[in-house]
């Protein structure tokens, strides 16, 4: 049985950062540093690691991080001020709001409070939007990385079958338009599809996205599939059954090292071209 092909998000992502490395100079040469600010409210420890990490991978490649910390009892309004300051400091180039915000916090009115030209995370409806129609100059950053990998490894998404299984608005859906633009014939699933084995052995491509570990089954995959994990759950495992799955795949995303390096660098990616924007040299 012949071993699927790994790929490997690191790898992918490391060649996007050196690719922005050099962007990242030439705005400095002109005066401009890239910022990107960052919003946590409350005091979720998976929240703050996840903060964290962009943080450092900002710092790695000499973007300024602006970490804006609120308490746990921030009520809507307060975070909407927040926003509104960022939204005026020409000094940010983009805004990232972190997912969850405590329970009484109108989530989708924080998110829709971040300027689309700063929205580089991809969570406004109007950057959805856009991303349906094929035209949003920052899409939802997973989605990015997912589109990212198929094209590295030469992985042709026209006219194929993908399969999505998976509905949130950051990720299931705009991934699903994305496909849907590069002429993929593209089925939605979720926790409501019926026969969800049966639809997911119908993908050439099958992107999971449900959050729940090792939930999508090695013997639902079609032989010969690209699978692309974008789950990642507790014990360092993905939504897909990875072992179970290599037996069918042609190409799988490991966890980690898959998808996840590959966000984070779409992150970096939309947030130099947001500072080249103001430079403008976009």
């Amino acid at each position: 049985m012949r071993e699927p092909i790994v790929l490997d998000g690191s790898r992918v992502a490391a060649e996007i950062k050196a690719n922005l490395a050099g962007r990242v100079e030439r705005l400095k040469e002109l005066g401009i540093v890239p910022c990107l600010a960052t919003i946590l409210v409350g005091g979720d420890p998976a929240s703050a690691t996840y903060v964290k990490m962009k943080a450092n991978a900002c710092r790695r490649l000499g973007i300024e991080s602006v970490r804006v910390e609120l308490p746990e009892t921030t009520t809507t309004e307060e975070l909407l001020e927040a926003i509104g300051r960022l939204n005026e400091d020409p000094a940010v180039h983009g805004i990232l709001l972190q997912h969850p915000v405590p329970g009484p916090i109108d989530e989708r009115a924080a998110f829709d409070a971040i300027a689309i030209g700063k929205d580089v995370d991809g969570v406004t409806m109007l950057g959805f939007a856009l991303n349906t129609f094929g035209a949003a100059a920052y899409p939802s950053c997973t989605p990015a990385a997912i589109l990212t990998i198929l094209d590295h490894y030469g992985i042709g998404i026209e006219g194929r079958h993908a399969v999505v299984v998976g509905r949130s608005p950051i990720l299931g859906k705009p991934v699903s338009a994305m496909l849907l633009n590069r002429n993929a014939t593209v089925t939605i699933c979720h926790s409501k599809t019926t026969d969800l084995a049966e639809m997911v052995a119908l993908g050439d491509i099958v992107v999971a996205a449900v959050g729940k570990p090792r939930f999508i089954q090695g013997e639902w995959i079609k032989p010969g599939a690209v699978v692309l994990d974008a789950g990642y759950n507790p014990g360092n495992v993905g939504d897909v059954d990875y072992e179970a799955a290599c037996r069918n795949a042609s190409a799988i995303t490991p966890v980690p090292a898959g998808v996840g390096p590959v966000t984070i660098s779409m992150l970096l990616k939309h947030t130099v071209e947001a500072a080249e924007r103001a430079a403008g040299l976009r």
